[in-house]
């Protein structure tokens, strides 16, 4: 089992993503990973009665993700059982967040095993990520099958350029990439999930 602690920031991309790459190759950023992610979300049979009472946040507090990762660049495939801790302040930003991952060795097998001991899927989101590099500063770009084009960049503890959310937000101003910058914790799984229970 893995514990990683980690923060990050979000945000929702304004333009597309082959013209975002290009801008970050002029600026020096050069691919250095590239993935595809397919996450089930699995919650408690007990929340099935009160999902339309619920947010999004509420519901997905609870939730288990059983994650499938095919990695392009290492051409190799990654599945785990994650469960995601995330603490907010009163306006939705993310303090802190702690992710407990699990490795398995077949998807099907532990999504039989979570509906044994009384879980449903409640979604599926499948994204493909390019991360561009530069020195230490890794951007995510994602493009959410049938949502949102987004980046996502985490703090890194061993550099003090980039080691707080703060320090992250001023370097992605200082980029002046097209990407929206009133609100740097857009959180994809909540976006998709109110689809589902407002729709």
């Amino acid at each position: 089992m893995e514990i990683k602690q980690e923060n990050e920031i979000t945000m929702k991309v304004n333009c597309g993503i082959s013209e975002l790459c290009k801008i970050l190759e002029d600026k020096g950023f050069k691919v250095v990973d590239r993935f595809t992610m397919n996450d089930i979300f699995m919650i408690p049979n007990t929340l099935k009665s009160k999902i339309k009472e619920l947010t999004s946040r509420e519901i997905l507090k609870d939730a288990i993700l059983i994650r499938n990762i095919e990695n392009q660049f290492k051409e190799n495939r990654n599945k785990k059982i994650t469960f995601k801790k995330k603490e907010f302040n009163k306006s939705g930003d993310i303090l802190s967040q702690e992710s407990i991952n699990c490795d398995i060795f077949n998807i099907d097998e532990a999504v039989n095993l979570f509906q044994a001991i009384h879980y449903f899927k409640i979604m599926n989101i499948k994204e493909s990520d390019i991360v561009y590099g530069k020195e230490d500063f890794e951007i995510a770009i994602k493009d959410i099958e049938n949502g949102d084009n987004l980046i996502e960049v985490e703090t890194v503890s061993n550099n003090d350029n980039i080691d707080t959310i703060e320090k992250l937000k001023t370097q992605i101003i200082n980029l002046q990439i097209p990407v929206d910058t009133s609100n740097f914790f857009v959180k994809k799984a909540e976006i998709e999930l109110d689809k589902i229970i407002k729709g």
